[in-house]
């Protein structure tokens, strides 16, 4: 029997089964692994800048037609099995990635699919959660189940430290051990196989969701090639009268630029910390493991600020952490720390990006969760899929603008520092935006001149 309890678990598990995607190969391991197949964090920067870029045009044309053929079919779970095989042969060709015999086109059309995989399968899951979450608890849902995210994440990253990838000043992992499996360190297969390892990863843990999650389809539920057929002219119509849905369309706008600077500093944290630092790998994978640390427990807590306070009540504060920690970071280096030259053996550097990481963390987890939960709140209930579909294109609609304007930035200065300026600039445009925005959204209906999509109607 599926309870009610297993079905909130089985929703928390695609958290927990995608989140090394993020993790592992998004920021802390395979992005870093792109200065040693190119030569120069610089170079990485600025291919990793166009190539995530890209995928992220084509992830934002897609998500809300998509979600409309979802909305329309009442099917969700056929969608998310086809992204899942996506997620998993994406990433488990990154296998190929060796260093002096690498096909970089290959490899980041690999690294695409994935993340094709992964975003799309986000949205479908994240439409969910008004159906897995009590009245009431959708705060607490979210938040928690972000935080189950972030804890898989942190696990998968200490399987990878622990067994797998060597500390090259040492030859052997962070606990000693030579890398398993007889991995060669020589052709880098101990970095290399993070790629497997999270195919495999997410293979075994969405098991639980796809066990106790189905599908609710209305008695008014098209076929998927009627609603197919159909998508692209109510999509139009849709988004025609999205910007009298005030609070919805501004949010999503707001969205669209703090989404977009939360996923370049993910994206090229790990990429900064070893072209700015100098740091190892394994450096990384323990800042990553910090970031999660504090991402799962304020996740966690943000999503019980959200059920009290409200979502909106959680997300500013997190902005405005996120604008002074870019700051911070643009002021860390191994020649100076906030303005303050040291010397070059000072553990300073180190340690105050080790705290930024930890804000950052902090302050990633609580906005995404508190984002679902605000969206949920200005949605239609009846168009939430295309709703989260709208969310993934306002996502990625400017997802390119982040990675290209550093990569940009980065090519023209010459400079890593530099290069990420552009995300502050875009926490701040989400965060003017979003103070237009009313948390209750279309839960008490429009602010003046707005519309409300269901009048009269029950909200989760």
């Amino acid at each position: 029997m599926i309870t009610p309890r297993k079905r909130i678990l089985g929703w928390w598990f695609f958290d927990w089964a995608s989140q090394p995607f993020n993790t592992l190969l998004l920021t802390f391991i395979f992005a870093p692994f792109m200065k040693d197949l190119l030569g120069s964090g610089t170079a990485a920067q600025t291919v990793w800048g166009y190539g995530v870029g890209a995928t992220g045009i084509l992830i934002a044309l897609a998500s809300p037609f998509l979600g409309a053929i979802a909305d329309r079919s009442g099917r969700r779970m056929p969608f998310i099995w086809l992204f899942s095989l996506m997620y998993v042969l994406g990433s488990w060709s990154l296998w190929q990635a060796q260093p002096g015999d690498v096909n970089l086109f290959l490899i980041m059309t690999g690294f695409a699919i994935g993340m094709i995989g992964m975003e799309f399968a986000t949205t479908f899951t994240n439409a969910m959660l008004p159906d897995v979450a009590p009245k009431g608890q959708i705060g607490r849902v979210s938040g928690s189940g972000w935080a189950f995210g972030y804890l898989g994440g942190m696990v998968a990253l200490l399987i990878m430290l622990c067994l797998l990838q060597i500390n090259p000043a040492t030859g052997r992992t962070l606990i000693g051990l030579p890398p398993v499996f007889g991995l060669d360190p020589a052709t880098r297969e101990d970095t290399r196989i993070v790629g497997p390892f999270t195919a495999v990863w997410y293979a075994v843990f969405m098991v639980p969701f796809f066990l106790w999650l189905r599908d609710h389809r209305r008695p008014d539920a098209l076929s998927v090639w009627q609603a197919t057929r159909g998508a692209w002219p109510d999509l139009r119509e849709r988004l025609k009268r999205l910007p009298k849905q005030r609070g919805l369309f501004l949010f999503l706008i707001a969205a669209m630029f703090y989404r977009d600077g939360l996923n370049g500093l993910y994206t090229f944290g790990g990429i900064y910390a070893i072209g700015v630092l100098g740091w190892s790998i394994t450096q990384i994978g323990l800042f990553g493991i910090l970031t999660t640390l504090t991402g799962a427990l304020f996740a966690w807590l943000g999503g019980k600020a959200d059920d009290r306070f409200g979502p909106k009540a959680v997300i500013v504060p997190a902005l405005l952490v996120l604008i002074a920690t870019v700051w911070g970071v643009i002021f860390v280096s191994r020649d100076s720390v906030f303005g303050h030259a040291v010397g070059p053996d000072s553990i300073l550097p180190d340690i105050a990006f080790y705290l930024l990481g930890g804000l950052i963390g902090a302050a990633g987890g609580t906005l995404q969760s508190a984002s679902r939960t605000l969206l949920v709140a200005q949605a239609e209930p009846a168009r939430i899929t295309e709703a989260f579909g709208l969310y993934a294109l306002s996502g990625k609609a400017t997802a390119f603008i982040a990675p290209v304007t550093i990569a940009v930035m980065t090519q023209i200065s010459g400079s890593q520092s530099v290069g990420i300026t552009p995300l502050i600039v875009l926490f701040v445009l989400g965060l003017v935006l979003l103070l237009w925005v009313r948390q209750d959204g279309a839960r008490r209906g429009a602010p003046s001149g707005e519309t409300p999509p269901h009048e009269g109607a029950e909200h989760p």
